[in-house]
Order: C-alpha cells, then sequence, then structure tokens
C-alpha cells in the first residue's frame, strides 16, 4: 500500500481501558476489509481473536489486506461443528480476558458471525426469523414483505425450479450465485440457453466466497445506475457513513466489471430517496448493529435492492483513506468498532457524512485488457507521479500472473485520486483510463489483449448511453507484438460475442497470482 501524503487520518489512538483489562474483539474471517476492522482494534489496545468459518476458501482466508499484513492475533479458531462448541473454544483462546465484541470480517463469515456472536453474548444481530440474512433470496423477499421494492426473481438447485420464470422472463436475465461477493459468478444471460449454461456452471463449480452447493438466483436485468450506501447501526440508529455511485462496465466479455466507486453528496436528490429506501431495508432485515453496505439500483420506478451486504463494503478497505479525507477524519471500519465497543463515540458520528465532501476524489479500479507474467510496471510508476494521487493498492509486482480483468478477483489494483482541483483530478482520471488500454506492465511473453466496448444497455455513471451496439463495431485485425512491449493498436481478431464466450470459457478456473 503507497501512499503521498504523510498526514491522513490513520484512525483512533490505543484505547486506555481496553489496554488495562485485556479487552478482546473477535473478527470473524479478517480479510478484506475484515483486516482494517481487526487492525481498528488493535490499534486501540484490544486484543484480537480470528474467528474461521467452515465454508471460507483456503484462497480467500490465505489474502491477507494491506491494513492487516503483520497483524499479530492472540490466537486463531475455525469453527467447530456446533456453535457451543465454537464459542466455547474462542472464550478458551481468549484466556479469561473479556470478550467485548464478534463483528464479521467478510461475505464468508456473515452466518457464522451472527450465530457465534450471539451465543458469546455480546451485540449482535442475533438469528433473523426469514431466515439467513446473506442469501440473496431471503433479501429480496423480506423487502417485498415490508412494502419495499423488490426484484422479480427465481431460486433454485435445479433447472426445472427456474425454467418457468426463464421462459416467462424478458431477456437479459442476471444468473448468480445465492451468496457470493466482488460481482464472483455473476453473468448477464441474453438468451435461455445461455442461462441455462451459466445455471448449470455455478451448481457445479466452486465459488470464491464460500457456499459450495448453494442455489442459484435468476433474477430481472434492473436497468439504471447502481449505487452502495455504507451504513454504521446501533441499537437500531442506522448513520449513512458515505454514498458512492458504481462505474461499471461491459469489459473482457464481463457484464458487470467495476471500474471505480464515485463519491455521492449525501444531500443530493437521489441520496435522499436511496438513504430512506436502505434504512427500510436494515430494519426489515432487523440489522440493528454493525456495519452494513446494501447495493440498491435507482430505475425508472425508484430505487430497487440488488443485495444487502451485511459486513463492510468490501475492496480489501482500500477506500478507506479516501473515506477519511472526504468526511474530515472518520471511515466505517473504525465506526463498526464503535458501534460494538464504545457507544459514545458512536453517538458522537452525524446520521450522515458531511455535505458538502471535505476533499475531492475518488476510488479507481484498474482494469487489465491484457493477459501475462509482469516484467516491469511503467503504468505503477506514472499513476504515483501524479497530482491527485493519494495510495495505490496493488498485489501485482514483477512476476505476479496478470489475467484480463472480469470482476474484483481480477482486477489488478484499487488507485485512490483527490484534488482540490477538480478538472485535474479528471485530467488524471483520463490519463490512468489512457494507460489502461496502453497497457500498464510489459510482459514476458506476447500478450494476447481483448478489448470489448460497452454495451448500448450499460448506463455510464454519468447518465451516457452507448448509441452504437456491438454489431455495429468493426474488428481489425493486427499484427504480432514484440515480446515484453503492450500495445494500444492490438485488437481482437474474433467477433466480440464469440471471442467474449471464448474468453469466459478460458478464464474458468484460473486465477490471479
Amino acid at each position: 500500500l503507497c501512499f503521498k501524503q504523510t498526514d491522513l487520518p490513520v484512525g483512533c489512538s490505543p484505547h486506555p481501558a481496553a489496554m488495562a483489562q485485556q479487552q478482546v474483539v473477535v473478527v470473524v474471517d479478517p480479510v478484506s476489509t475484515g483486516g482494517c476492522v481487526a487492525a481498528e482494534a488493535k490499534a486501540r489496545g484490544y486484543e484480537v481473536i480470528s474467528a474461521w468459518c467452515d465454508e471460507i476458501t483456503v484462497d480467500m482466508r490465505n489474502t491477507v489486506s494491506h491494513a492487516a499484513k503483520g497483524l499479530k492475533y492472540l490466537a486463531s479458531v475455525d469453527e467447530k461443528s456446533t456453535i457451543a462448541e465454537s464459542a466455547a473454544a474462542v472464550k478458551a483462546a481468549a484466556g479469561g480476558r473479556t470478550i467485548v465484541a464478534c463483528i464479521v470480517g467478510s461475505e464468508s463469515g456473515i452466518t457464522f458471525a451472527d450465530k457465534l456472536s450471539l451465543e458469546l453474548g455480546v451485540r449482535s444481530n442475533g438469528i433473523f426469523s426469514g431466515g439467513d440474512r446473506r442469501n440473496k433470496s431471503v433479501q429480496q423477499k423480506a423487502v417485498k414483505a415490508a412494502g419495499l421494492r423488490a426484484v422479480r426473481e427465481a431460486l433454485g438447485t435445479t433447472w426445472a425450479e427456474v425454467a418457468h420464470f426463464v421462459d416467462t422472463e424478458t431477456m437479459p436475465v442476471v444468473v448468480k450465485p445465492v451468496e457470493s461477493c466482488g460481482s464472483d459468478g455473476v453473468k448477464l444471460c441474453k438468451t435461455k440457453e445461455e442461462t441455462r449454461a451459466h445455471f448449470q456452471l455455478l451448481m457445479e463449480g466452486q465459488r470464491r466466497a464460500g457456499a459450495q452447493g448453494a442455489a442459484v438466483l435468476v433474477q430481472e436485468f434492473l436497468k439504471g445506475k447502481e449505487y452502495v450506501v455504507d451504513h454504521v447501526s446501533r441499537d437500531g440508529v442506522h448513520k449513512v457513513v458515505m454514498v458512492w455511485v458504481y462505474d461499471k462496465r461491459t469489459t473482457n466479455g464481463a457484464a458487470f466489471v467495476y471500474y471505480g466507486m464515485i463519491p455521492v453528496d449525501v444531500n443530493s436528490p437521489e441520496a435522499l430517496v436511496l438513504i430512506k429506501y436502505t434504512d427500510g431495508v436494515l430494519n426489515a432485515l432487523k440489522l440493528d448493529n454493525g456495519p452494513t453496505h446494501g447495493e440498491v439500483m435507482m430505475t425508472s420506478d425508484g430505487p430497487c435492492l440488488v443485495e444487502m451486504n451485511c459486513r463492510s463494503h468490501g475492496w480489501d478497505g482500500a477506500w478507506v483513506p479516501l473515506a477519511k479525507l472526504l468526511t474530515g477524519g472518520y471511515a466505517q471500519p473504525g465506526v463498526a468498532l464503535d458501534s460494538h465497543v464504545d457507544g459514545a463515540a458512536f453517538d458522537k458520528i452525524p446520521m450522515k457524512c458531511p455535505s458538502p465532501f471535505k476533499a475531492a476524489g475518488q476510488n479507481v479500479m484498474l482494469v487489465s485488457f491484457f493477459s501475462g507474467s509482469v516484467r516491469t510496471t511503467p503504468g505503477y510508476d506514472k499513476m504515483r507521479k501524479m497530482s491527485s494521487f493519494v495510495a495505490l493498492q496493488t498485489g501485482v509486482t514483477v512476476g505476479s500472473k496478470v489475467e484480463l480483468t472480469i470482476d474484483l478477483f481480477t482486477a489488478v489494483g484499487v488507485l485512490v485520486l483527490a484534488n482540490k482541483d477538480k478538472k485535474q483530478l479528471e485530467a488524471d482520471l483520463a490519463e490512468v483510463r489512457k494507460m489502461e488500454k496502453d497497457g500498464l506492465f510489459t510482459y514476458d511473453e506476447d500478450v494476447d489483449p481483448a478489448q470489448f466496448e460497452q454495451t448500448r444497455d450499460m448506463v455510464m455513471p454519468v447518465g451516457r448511453r452507448r448509441t452504437e451496439s456491438l454489431d455495429n463495431i468493426v474488428l481489425r485485425a493486427a499484427g504480432p507484438t514484440p515480446t515484453g512491449r503492450s500495445s494500444a493498436n492490438l485488437l481482437p481478431v474474433a467477433i466480440a460475442a464469440f471471442a467474449a464466450g471464448a474468453l469466459v470459457g478460458l478464464m474458468a478456473g484460473r486465477r490471479m497470482k
């Protein structure tokens, strides 16, 4: 993690009471932003125990966020066959210290954290009577029952259970695992045949966020802008710590590739509607305590829940430095800890984050249009010299194997940009996007790039639509590139539809090292 500024707010000072009493905070699956929560607790003087649910994959468990690198946990506890046994193991690991909180860290640990916190007798959302809160179908049913707009959908573990919905729903439809994160396994399917093929792939495959063998959702395709509302709650009091709009585009054959998150003023007309709707979703799901981030599509007939993530916003916490700049000093991981252990500190947090923001900036997800073994990283070097540069978080180094970006897991970094001069911020962002197309890296072998335009159905954050479809794009063949060099002049040889299908098939089973 590289920072330009040396005076960024970095969280709270050690908590004297915690240091004196050696209190313990349990973080369930402390990966991604869960690592930031664990680091925040450690910085305040708490001992931290990592608790791991039984469905987290080996890859996910070994993914340590930058904030948590080198963090020394008091102990590590694996989920046992019963919650009672798991709680007993955590208490034993605490060694007589007082356990003051049990907080979810990442998507895979939501269900375990709800049960474990209840068993430990600490602040908890408890067990939801409507089913597993992590289950996206359970969420939609609860939202609909509360009288709020919900997505049309069908859920099943066999094709027969969703076939009628597919036959009657207007194409395209969205097919995704009932439990996932980071667009993992999510696909926009344009035909019945494509829908069935992806349904079977998900049922037979293994997802990154666990939940192997869980059901698959087929949902209506919501057209509009997708926003995310970050909350932290305590005793049913929901405080908005940030509102963002997602920049998602069709890229490399995948329909939902993240390009970034743009802050949204909480007093803007759209934010006021979104916040009211999301508060209703939190109440419907009885999410009374802790961090959440709700993904909501603003459609032509109002907001509609995409999914409620019952944990801190992900992205490995790369957005935290920007959030602290925008709010003047606080971000969701720290407030999440307050909601569990420090009611007085939570009370001091405003009901909504500042308007206007204290700074201007955005989080930029770096997209790779090329794949190969990295020889050098000239793109990163140029970014660090930009006047808007704040931070760059990436796992890509010389020797890394880079894939075409099709989701959060195959992105090649998160760049934080901020600048008092809005025009300079926009110029730096435009230069970053140009570098992506030219190639952020040089490679040890010839690259085989594939670049895809946005479809005419994709709505950009600024509200622009394409007026040209992929069918009208003329693709040209290009000559080979010298070894170790990237080129902006290479274009895919096959037609877009064929290339997209081939790429998705090629990418199956592979992961970025």
